[in-house]
């Protein structure tokens, strides 16, 4: 007979997840899962791809419809969520990157990372590296997969990410600087992003038990990270939406690049009216939709 689940909760952070004293997680927002496909509206193809075989971190490449087939620039996006929910194989990130790609038109891969707290910070920024390097090795045209080889133009690669994802966006861009790479990167987009504040943030602490929870932690704040000044990119797009309660730190965001010895060129937008992450709950809206334009008309005029 099997044992019935412990229904005693040890932890519980509002939005997110609880943790019941068996160990056991329940995940207060789960987007569907879908399968890859072709969107029938866009002509738009996704393919799922494997990484890391024994890691099991997997990513999500979506193709715009090509005609005549043509070398296009690539968005590595990294999904929000907390570092603890999201994933790039759900119905939201379908519905985000679906219309930018189709448009711009551009190649994205949707970056696949293990989820905190069963996989402690910082095993997403681990993760997304890994799956940096990976598209890294196609940098000569002979990497792992056909589609990238033969589609991506891998001089006009573009980070974007909200969120956490912004963050880990960011950490990407970092370490692009750090190390050798023959991705040449035209710029980061971090929509609406969470970076720590001095406050000790209790969700992270918990989903980073080696660090602080706080600004302190390079990976956590640039404020803190020595290699700023070295980011992979000269241009940073940061886009805040007026009644997000995250909306202080993506100005922070600005000020500490601006103030840094890093060399790019930072930019700022403003959601109006907007509160966090709008554009993903209902990608239908006006608001949604302009923004997603104004991506557009930003990747477009880095190219």
């Amino acid at each position: 007979m099997a044992m019935a689940s412990s229904t005693k909760i040890i932890q519980e952070f509002p939005f997110f997840f609880r943790v019941y004293d068996d160990g056991r997680i329940e995940r207060f927002f789960n987007s569907p899962r879908l399968p890859p496909s072709t969107d029938p509206t866009t002509g738009v193809q996704s393919k799922d791809v494997v990484i890391s075989s024994d890691l099991e971190i997997k990513s999500r490449i979506f193709l715009p419809k090509l005609n005549p087939p043509q070398k296009l620039p690539l968005i590595i996006y990294v999904h929000g969520g907390g570092f603890c929910i999201g994933s790039p194989f759900n119905a939201i990130a379908q519905g985000f990157l679906t219309p930018l790609v189709s448009q711009i038109p551009a190649v994205a891969i949707a970056v696949g990372y293990r989820l905190a707290p069963e996989h402690p910070l910082p095993t997403a920024y681990d993760d997304c590296w890994a799956t940096f390097r990976w598209i890294d090795s196609h940098a000569t045209g002979s990497g792992p997969d056909p589609w990238i080889n033969e589609y991506v133009d891998t001089t006009r690669v573009f980070l974007m990410g909200e969120s956490a994802g912004a963050n880990l966006a960011h950490y990407l861009a970092v370490q692009a600087g750090l190390n050798k790479t023959g991705l040449g990167i035209r710029g980061l987009i971090a929509v609406h992003p969470y970076f720590s504040q001095k406050e000790p943030d209790k969700l992270i602490k918990y989903l980073y038990p080696s660090s602080s929870g706080s600004d302190d932690e390079a990976k956590l704040n640039p404020r803190s990270d020595p290699d700023l000044e070295k980011m992979g990119c000269s241009n940073v797009l940061v886009i805040v939406a007026e009644k997000d309660f995250l909306r202080p730190r993506g100005m922070d965001y600005v000020e500490t690049l601006k103030k840094s010895k890093w060399e790019g060129k930072v930019e700022f937008m403003e959601n109006e009216g907007g509160d966090h992450c709008f554009h993903l709950f209902n990608s239908s809206s006006e608001k949604a939709k302009a923004l997603i334009q104004d991506l557009i008309s930003y990747v477009t005029q880095k190219l």
